[in-house]
């Protein structure tokens, strides 16, 4: 990647970001500039203090309260940032990386782009010699999936590209067939890409379907299965659960992450292949063209944000990438 891309770790510089935890737990996220200021209700904390001092300082504000500082993991980034789209939670982000099998200098598809979360987590998984393929069917969601991976990384990595339009009639002309290790596709109705994303990967490859509902679950599976060009499909789900631990207190969270979305796994079989019968029961029922449209976007219930909201959380996106740009081009004190 880029030589300009923002560092993860050592001490702070103007234009990273910092998480602060205040007395009270409190999380607030600020962006370091020289001279600037952090207020409270209780007091002000100097920008200059952060800067240079080392990742997970206690620095003291204006009226004696102390904070945490540390930079914010791409757990809380992805958490916070602005968005166009729902995001992919990082309980899934994680699984798709492991079980998608992501790994460094790999070539992977990802659609849609959404607000760019799991593009970063993409990015940090394929490094600086592999390459991702973003694609995305508006420009309003594409503006805050880039203005937050330039936010987080300091500048758009040379080694990603987004790509505005259908994935069937785009992907064609930004990889070769059968040069795809990876794709990953996030959007309402997988099943209508499953020719083009086939032609694409490399036999062996892997597809991972990010689904939210049990209609979508079934189609994609049956979809995967219909074309004799891939394993059978492997579906299931992660749930997280936090544990209270305080002494001899030691019991489940009363909150946990349930369900957030289906994963659906498959790989691209060599050319002229067929996969072994597998025995299993036959079906009782088949479903029906009224079955059929259960699964338009309507009744699966697609909620999209307004024009409105997109381009504020698009200007929001890019201002921060640019400030922290801006900031990150300042002369730098030496580190403490």
């Amino acid at each position: 990647m880029s030589d300009v891309l923002r560092r993860q770790s050592g001490a702070f510089r103007a234009g990273d970001r910092v998480q602060l935890t205040g007395p009270k737990g409190k999380l607030n996220t600020i962006t370091l500039e020289a001279g600037k200021q952090f207020h409270t209700h209780r007091g002000v904390l100097e920008h200059d203090t952060l800067i240079g001092a080392p990742d997970g300082s206690v620095v003291a504000s204006s009226n004696g309260d102390e904070y945490l500082a540390l930079r914010p993991l791409l757990n809380d980034f992805v958490m916070s940032m602005p968005r166009g789209a729902a995001i992919v939670y990082p309980k899934d982000a994680a699984q798709i990386v492991a079980f998608a099998d992501i790994f460094p200098g790999a070539t992977v598809v990802e659609a849609g782009v959404g607000s760019g979360a799991l593009s970063l987590w993409l990015l940090r998984a394929i490094g600086p010699d592999g390459r991702l393929h973003s694609f995305e069917r508006r420009e309003e969601f594409a503006d805050v999936a880039r203005g937050n991976v330039a936010s987080f990384l300091g500048a758009e990595p040379a080694n990603w590209s987004v790509t505005l339009g259908d994935l069937t009639d785009e992907l064609p002309n930004a990889a070769q067939p059968g040069t795809v290790d990876r794709v990953v596709l996030d959007m309402l109705a997988p099943w209508e890409c499953i020719e083009a994303v086939a032609q694409a990967l490399t036999p062996g490859g892997l597809v991972v379907c990010y689904v939210a509902t049990v209609t979508q679950l079934s189609r994609t599976v049956e979809s995967l299965r219909a074309t004799g060009l891939f394993t059978n499909p492997e579906p299931f789900e992660t749930l997280v659960r936090g544990w209270h631990v305080e002494g001899l207190a030691v019991r489940p969270d009363h909150r946990m992450v349930g369900h957030t979305g289906f994963l659906v796994t498959a790989r691209r079989l060599a050319p002229g292949a067929v996969l072994p019968t597998r025995a299993r029961r036959a079906s009782k029922s088949s479903y029906s063209d009224e079955d059929v449209e259960l699964w338009t976007p309507g009744a699966l219930g697609e909620r999209s944000a307004s024009d409105k909201r997109l381009r504020k959380a698009a200007r929001e996106a890019l201002r921060t990438a640019e400030h922290a740009a801006a900031a990150a081009t300042e002369p730098q004190p030496p580190s403490r």
